[in-house]
């Protein structure tokens, strides 16, 4: 039944705009989790251990989910280990350390503009992988309009000799989130997309915590609310990155990752209610036609084809 519905084309564009929504709700939670555990703007460690222990417990939450459902312990193969490990490094640890460093060295609208183009390296790139999954023109088409969304938002960002080192540690991050894209992808093609998303995610969180205490952060538990914002934040990953795997299984990853220009629309919206940040502009307006806009023509079918 799962695999059915993740295959219908329509149900997988729900699906997609679902786990958006609930990446969407990690902007507005981040937050009121740095607040609640006291974690500094500057405080690199504690912010990697924070994000470490959200994967790790969001890979336990789905790893004792295949568990019961399999009703057996969960393991890797000999041939699994190195391509869900390099997935783990790739789409958790290395994209979330680059971003946690980059973002204190370049301004926010830099990070927003940087962080939007994983999708259009996404639809660009994976024709060089997937055969079946080519480039045309309403895809170039929804990429331009998709970039215009961040510039209307952003109003055209600022490029700066003194966010040079953070820009690009951002764009690195960008590029490991594009790159986990396609190897998610490739690495859950054989295999159970639910337990390659428990192992990838335990083995990008471990990374994680081990850099966040090798920059001597630490995180004190010392009230309730933290561990629930915590355990929320692991379930959005635990339910998001296990959907998102799936869909990435059965349909081309160009027209699934354009969708994620929809996370920080969602964002800003949740932000506004959770926070009561002043954020509901015109620009975002515009920046939700311009996003629905290019996802559309992303997935415009000049003729039917079957996927990779």
């Amino acid at each position: 039944m799962f695999t059915k519905l993740i295959k219908n084309t329509t149900a997988s564009y729900f699906i997609a705009i679902l786990c958006t929504l609930l990446w969407g709700t990690a902007f507005p939670f981040i937050k009121l989790g740095y607040t609640s555990f006291s974690i500094g703007e500057g405080d690199i460690g504690a912010k990697l251990i924070f994000a470490g222990l959200r994967f790790m417990i969001a890979g336990a939450m789905v790893y004792l989910t295949v568990w019961i459902t399999d009703k057996k312990l969960p393991k890797l193969n000999k041939n699994d280990i190195l391509p869900v490990t390099g997935l783990g490094l790739v789409q958790t640890a290395a994209q979330y350390i680059f971003t946690y460093i980059g973002i204190g060295f370049t301004s926010g609208t830099n990070t927003s503009i940087i962080t939007a183009c994983g999708s259009f390296f996404t639809v660009l790139a994976v024709p060089l992988f997937f055969r079946s999954d080519k480039l045309n023109v309403f895809k170039i088409l929804g990429c331009v309009i998709g970039f215009a969304r961040v510039l209307a938002i952003n109003r055209g960002g600022a490029v700066s000799t003194d966010t040079m080192f953070g820009d690009m540690l951002i764009l690195f991050s960008t590029i490991s989130a594009a790159a986990g894209n396609i190897i998610s992808k490739k690495v859950a093609l054989n295999r159970n997309p639910i337990k390659v998303t428990a192992f990838q995610l335990i083995i990008g969180g471990a990374v994680l915590l081990l850099s966040g205490l090798a920059c001597g952060g630490k995180l004190v538990f010392d009230n309730v609310q933290s561990v629930l914002i915590l355990l929320w934040l692991a379930f959005v990953s635990a339910a998001a990155f296990s959907l998102w795997t799936a869909l990435l299984k059965h349909h081309q990853a160009s027209r699934i990752s354009i969708f994620n220009l929809l996370v920080p629309v969602f964002g800003t919206f949740l932000s506004a209610i959770l926070l009561g940040e002043a954020v509901l502009r015109i620009e975002t307006l515009v920046s939700l036609v311009l996003i629905s806009t290019g996802i559309v023509l992303v997935n415009i079918k000049r003729r039917k084809s079957g996927e990779d």
